[in-house]
């Protein structure tokens, strides 16, 4: 199983410790550095000093670092048009040098629209954006260099499109979907994602979705075995119970919580609740990091934990 790391930095972060994040989960050999697109924080901190854009960030990370994977979960398809979201995803993964990914979604978080001006449509609205906004994204990577690409979308038509510039990645950088929808979720990401993840659910919820995603697939004959399936879970990991306390108490959680919910517990215990979600079929799980100043929290799982799954 890899393990990669997923940050909030809507919560508080600047770059240098995203920065610091990134470059501490490469040298302890993280498949990837993740982080959220939201433009607002959640729950009861101060989110100071204020949000930081996905791809600014990952601009910069493309650079900053060497050989680490950098991505969104999610970025919202109501933040961005998908001609401008192309460009500016194939522009970052030419500074990396091909290491980037897309993960994107409808967009959920309502407040975060209304504080900064942004349209949210109704759900059923936003779904279909977002299959178009797949379309068009795709198709513009994917379009031959040289050609054109068109799409007569309702929502984001496209004409006589030069589909410049090419990420480095061919055909395309990896495109991940998730989530817990039934129906669409499900058919989108048989159609256009290269891994499907769910985040924060139960091993019995994450392996009834992963089944509705293999059924959808059927559908147009794909093999599920094309997709790449993933989870992600709240780490707080220690040595011993007061560790992992510390630990729990700095993001404001409570142990038994974190052990039931997330990746909790020493080295052994995290171990094993990764196991259950392999067992079900899970071949990466994005491990979110709520404490950013707790380096030392990445080099233990590096050290007990990756190498035992």
């Amino acid at each position: 199983m890899e393990l990669r790391i997923f940050t909030e930095p809507q919560q508080g972060a600047n770059y240098d410790q995203l920065l610091a994040v990134a470059r501490q989960a490469e040298e302890t050999g993280f498949g990837a550095f993740f982080r959220s697109d939201h433009y607002l924080k959640m729950g009861s901190v101060s989110g100071d000093p204020g949000p930081t854009d996905a791809w600014t960030t990952l601009a910069g990370l493309a650079r900053d670092t060497k050989t680490i994977r950098l991505g969104t979960l999610m970025t919202a398809a109501t933040f961005r048009l998908p001609g401008p979201l192309a460009i500016t995803v194939a522009q970052v993964d030419q500074m990396s040098g091909g290491r980037v990914e897309l993960g994107i979604g409808a967009g959920w978080f309502a407040e975060e629209h209304t504080a900064y001006g942004i349209p949210f449509p109704p759900l059923g609205e936003r779904f279909d954006r977002l299959e178009e906004q797949l379309a068009v994204i795709t198709g513009l990577w994917e379009t031959p260099a040289g050609s054109t690409f068109d799409f007569p979308g309702k929502y984001y038509p496209v004409s006589d499109s030069p589909a410049l510039p090419k990420p480095v990645q061919q055909p395309r950088p990896p495109i991940l979907l998730g989530g817990t929808g039934p129906k669409r979720t499900p058919r989108l990401a048989a159609r256009y994602a290269d891994e499907f993840n769910l985040p924060f659910a139960p091993v019995e919820d994450a392996a009834a979705q992963f089944q509705r995603v293999k059924d959808a697939c059927a559908e147009i004959d794909r093999d599920p075995a094309t997709m790449t399936w993933s989870n992600a879970l709240v780490l707080c990991c220690g040595r011993d119970d007061a560790e992992v306390a510390r630990r729990a108490a700095a993001i404001g959680r409570e142990p038994a919580e974190l052990r039931e919910n997330g990746a909790a517990g020493t080295p052994a215990e995290v171990v094993d609740k990764l196991g259950r979600y392999a067992e079900i079929g899970s071949e990466r799980v994005y491990l979110q990091v709520l404490d950013l100043a707790d380096l030392d929290h990445l080099e233990l799982v590096a050290a007990e934990v990756m190498r035992q799954v």
